[in-house]
């Protein structure tokens, strides 16, 4: 089981939003992947820290921390299966959190700690084409092709000046 602590800083939570983005109706994370010497506190920052944000938007005072409450006890069963990457994650909550079946919550938590931490690497590829692509505009166009904006007119509404 993976150490998850709490992100504190408001440049943390910044920094976090730069990162990588998972949404769902109940929630949407940003995370981002620290620099190995990164420090917090005065010593190395090691594991995952975790912020939650839950705005006014979301309800009143009540309802906010019954959502706080959980997601922290989701957490709580997400982090068997989280990454053990040093990582920054903001989890900010939506209004339906407040209501959604909690098993749903959890596997939002897990899917959301596993995309925002993935390791920079290359995209898998597909076996399936990518979209038809019509011609392209601009300085790749061929010669020879006509404009797609009007002729110049003159004041008196005549073309050819």
């Amino acid at each position: 089981m993976s150490t998850i602590r709490r992100l504190r800083r408001r440049p943390d939570f910044l920094a976090a939003a730069g990162g990588r983005r998972f949404h769902t109706e109940r929630m949407s994370a940003q995370g981002r992947l620290r620099e190995p010497d990164e420090q917090r506190d005065g010593a190395i920052a090691e594991g995952l820290f975790l912020g939650f944000t839950i705005t006014k938007r979301v309800g009143h005072a009540t309802e906010r921390n019954r959502i706080r409450r959980r997601l922290r006890s989701a957490l709580a069963l997400a982090a068997d299966g989280a990454p053990e990457i040093g990582a920054d994650v903001v989890v900010i909550a939506r209004r339906p959190a407040i209501d959604a079946p909690f098993d749903s919550l959890v596997e939002d938590l897990r899917r959301a700690l596993r995309t925002v931490t993935k390791p920079p690497g290359l995209k898998q590829s597909t076996d399936r084409p990518g979209p038809a692509r019509g011609p392209r505009r601009g300085r790749d166009r061929p010669a020879g092709k006509s404009s797609p904006l009007p002729a110049p007119m003159a004041p008196d509404g005549s073309t050819d000046g």
